[in-house]
């Protein structure tokens, strides 16, 4: 039986150095895993002392990431770790820098964003010492991958900018095309859609006729997350669709396939949401028109529900099967978002009990890892459950307004928590369920939610909410108008206390008023307020999409 060899007789060729880096620049993620496979002994055998081993670790985690399944990367690691007292000083500079590029990697594995962060700064500090632009590029992608996570979206930019400027100085087309994919889902975050698409379609093109299985399945799920947000849920389910098609050539367990399924959960649950509505006014028609039957749900009715049932049912298929993945490959952010997802479509069905359970669940999971924006989310959907208690008039005993003042607490905490990103629209959504709570019938404070409409909008800047959230927008400004007495803004004014704004800023704002009040009055019609007014009815629309009544056109 022949001795096992060493680390003493394995090299470390620059040459396979050289062509991993090739395999990476092409996407040509097969033959890099073939060519890691056809060096399973050199891996295995690792030895730090060897020359280039930083190098080598450098590029087993580009790969650990791109989806090759060797050695796990933390084992490799400890390698370095457990070096004899003084070794790891005699690693070259160079070598030092990859291993913390490497451990930058694992960090990101294990979810620690802000220790990542850590050792991609360090690695960025001595970029002459590395002396070489194609890590340093991954240095720049993966730090903005970390702050999308932390949802710091303007930095994020930054650096995956500065990643993709490397890639194309070096002629890497196909690697900058993955650092765009990025880029555009960070333009979209931004509100930026028509630049957001025109990146992912230009990414779309040069990695087409790749195996690069993952980022064409990220640029299926951008496009889904895109038309879930625009309400096109039928085409937000054949983008997720293909996405996991995608995900499952190079993984079946892929952690983005889980993604998917949750996401496409939500699109069947938006699909879900229309129908209920559907049912309601079928409802209301019924007892409005008691002589038109026998009061029983008619034919059409009936179909809707089942359709009704059916979804919610798959939706929940689909978030058990992403749960099954993160129980074998956990990601507290995946399992949290699992729960989330699970609480909204209990809380639909009127189940507030396993609502509130799956909502906690998320909280408690993201917490874990200080992840801003899904305690954010968490806090608004508790929030919103809280809520339906209110307008249900459950469980109120002895003091009736636990339920009210709990809201109010999870929409300020969620407030709180959506202060610590650069996610717009989760602020935005923070303070128009705080609105939704003061206008509640326990607080029933028309002024209050009035301010947190007015924060809602301007929150949401030029960033296109999803259709829940416009529909949320609506009912706020109703029941504000409904319930509302004088606005504050135009007593203000009354009495002389214009604060700094200018007269022009005053001007715009009592339009904002006028203008949508008579829209109310006028049974929301925008050529009546026109007329009414003596102005164009292309305004009457530009000032209606700006304060949240209408919704604008087109991206």
């Amino acid at each position: 039986m022949g001795a096992r060899r060493t680390s003493t007789n394995l090299q470390i060729d620059a040459g396979l150095l050289a062509q991993l880096r090739e395999h990476v620049a092409a996407r040509e993620i097969e033959r890099g895993i073939a060519c890691l496979r056809s060096h399973q002994d050199l891996i295995a055998n690792l030895d730090p002392s060897q020359g280039n081993a930083g190098r080598l670790l450098a590029q087993l985690a580009i790969w650990t990431d791109i989806g090759f399944s060797g050695p796990p990367l933390q084992e490799l690691l400890r390698r370095f770790e457990h070096l004899k007292p003084g070794s790891r000083s005699k690693l070259t500079i160079a070598d030092y820098i990859c291993l913390r590029l490497a451990e930058g990697m694992a960090a990101m594995v294990e979810e620690a964003m802000e220790a990542a962060i850590a050792h991609f700064d360090f690695v960025l500090s001595l970029q002459e010492e590395l002396d070489d632009r194609f890590l340093l590029a991954i240095a720049y992608y993966w730090k903005g991958r970390c702050l999308r996570r932390r949802g710091e979206y303007d930095e994020a930019l930054i650096y995956t900018g500065k990643g993709k400027e490397l890639a194309l100085e070096l002629n890497h087309p196909r690697m900058a095309a993955v650092m765009q994919v990025l880029e555009s889902w960070l333009l979209f975050q931004q509100g930026k859609w028509k630049e957001a698409v025109r990146l992912s379609q230009a990414a779309e093109g040069v990695l087409g006729e790749t195996d690069d299985y993952v980022t064409l399945g990220n640029l299926q799920s951008f496009h889904g997350r895109m038309a879930r947000r625009e309400g096109r849920f039928d085409k937000a389910i054949t983008f997720f669709e293909n996405a996991i098609r995608y995900y499952g050539k190079r993984d079946p367990r892929h952690l983005n396939l889980a993604r998917s399924l949750a996401n496409m959960a939500l699109a069947k649950r938006g699909i879900a949401l229309q129908l209920q509505k559907r049912v309601d006014r079928d409802a209301e028609r019924r007892r409005k028109t008691p002589a038109s039957g026998d009061g029983k749900p008619s034919g059409t009715s009936h179909d809707y529900r089942s359709r009704l049932a059916q979804l919610r049912r798959e939706a929940l298929e689909h978030l058990d099967a992403a749960r099954a993945i993160y129980q074998q490959r956990p990601n507290t952010h995946g399992a949290g978002t699992v729960y989330l997802n699970a609480a909204y479509i209990h809380l639909d069905g009127g189940d507030f009990q396993r609502a509130e359970e799956e909502a906690a669940s998320a909280y408690e999971v993201a917490e874990q890892k200080q992840d801003y924006i899904l305690m954010g989310r968490a806090r608004i959907l508790e929030c919103m459950i809280e809520n339906a208690k209110v307008e249900e008039e459950i469980g109120g005993g002895a003091d009736p307004g636990s339920h009210a003042r709990r809201a109010f607490e999870f929409s300020q905490e969620a407030i709180d928590l959506a202060k610590h990103t650069q996610h717009h629209l989760l602020l935005a959504n923070a303070h128009l369920w705080q609105g939704l709570t003061q206008c509640n019938s326990f607080f029933d404070n028309p002024e209050a939610a009035r301010v947190s409409y007015d924060l809602a909008r301007a929150s949401c800047g030029t960033n296109q909410p999803d259709n829940n959230m416009w529909q949320d927008l609506q009912t706020l400004g109703a029941r504000i108008l409904r319930k509302g007495s004088l606005h504050p803004a135009l007593k203000a004014w009354s009495q002389g206390a214009v604060g700094e704004k200018t007269f022009r800023q005053i001007s715009d704002e009592f339009a904002e008023i006028v203008i949508a009040r008579v829209w109310e009055r006028e049974g929301r019609k925008v050529s009546r307020v026109a007329a009414r007014l003596s102005i164009s009815p292309k305004k009457v629309r530009r000032v209606l999409a700006r304060v949240g009544r209408r919704k604008p056109g087109g991206r």
